[in-house]
């Protein structure tokens, strides 16, 4: 059978992760042939799908759409010379963590912390994975354990809602919900009086996001959060600057030394066709009854911590 030539596909049997719709309702995707080039395409469904974007009420300039199945992340800009729509094309599925290239001992060191609480903090830049790799620890965790799940999200990107039938023969379930208005505080004071087992934040990048999540790492939860940042160090202190607008920093950095179980720092290597994970880890005692030097370090405000973060590479190198 010969493959479909461009004239008779529609848009979701393209090969693409990004997509660009000018105001002309030109459809741009990357082009394989050359580095960092686009190409423009002509799907057979083009029409009703710029329709269903169009027909998305929405205040804020990022958010999310459902298009037969397919999650889509979207910016919408207003440019010089018109609408511009950036689209970010999700999995279909949540992948397997551990399909992810991951070294085996920190997969099962992340594991390890589903029973207990605080926060599990993941940064990168822009297209870092970030997003894949927190929502896949996710999953895993209502895989193998069951449990509630409530994610609050601006946009929901990973198809990550519905039903989980753990290995250990209970039932996991997601929610997930997305934020409205910037207001973070109703959607966690909703998760908090459902009685979650793990809360999932993405993405941090406000003071009330930054605050709530620091108040959710406290309260018998285990959190998971996405945050920029070019290190470990600059996520922490992105992480309390921001929570600082609506509380003393002294209290962001209490707050954060007793809520911290992990902090990863994630870029991507290799190839666009071929790229593979390359992380930073910080991890804290999770029993708190047990002396910490990171979270005395962390509580101090002087977040000098790249003599632990290389020992514990070591240590978990050596398992």
């Amino acid at each position: 059978m010969n493959k479909k030539t461009d004239e008779n596909k529609k848009l979701l049997e393209y090969n693409f992760s990004d997509l660009y719709i000018d105001k002309n309702k030109d459809f741009y995707i990357s082009d394989e042939r050359y580095l960092n080039s686009l190409k423009k395409i002509e799907p057979l469904d083009k029409e009703i799908f710029y329709q269903v974007l169009k027909d998305i009420p929405h205040k804020a300039s990022s958010y999310s759409m459902n298009y037969d199945g397919t999650f889509f992340r979207i910016e919408y800009v207003m440019s010089v010379g018109g609408e511009l729509y950036c689209l970010r094309r999700m999995p279909q599925k949540v992948p397997s963590i551990h399909d992810l290239n991951y070294d085996r001992k920190f997969i099962q060191h992340l594991i390890s912390l589903s029973s207990h609480s605080g926060l599990i903090l993941w940064s990168g830049s822009t297209g870092s994975g970030k997003t894949t790799a927190i929502s896949s620890l996710l999953a895993e965790y209502l895989n193998l354990q069951g449990g509630f799940a409530y994610t609050i999200e601006d946009p929901a990107e990973m198809p990550l809602e519905g039903i989980y039938k753990a290995v250990n023969g209970s039932i996991g379930f997601c929610k997930q919900t997305e934020v409205r208005n910037d207001n973070w505080s109703d959607p966690l004071k909703s998760a908090l009086r459902s009685k979650p087992r793990y809360i999932f934040i993405g993405e941090i990048r406000t003071p009330d996001a930054a605050k709530e999540c620091l108040r959710a790492s406290i309260s018998g939860h285990l959190v998971l959060a996405t945050i920029h940042g070019s290190s470990i160090t600059d996520s922490l202190s992105s992480l309390v600057k921001y929570a600082s607008y609506n509380m003393s920093e002294s209290s962001a950095y209490d707050i954060l030394s007793r809520g911290l179980l992990c902090a990863v720092k994630q870029d991507l290597i290799g190839t666009k066709l071929e790229s593979r994970p390359y992380i930073e880890t910080l991890f804290a005692n999770p029993n708190q009854n047990k002396g910490c030097q990171v979270r005395a370090i962390i509580r101090s405000g002087k977040l000098n911590l790249g003599t632990s973060i290389e020992m514990q590479t070591v240590r978990l190198a050596q398992g």
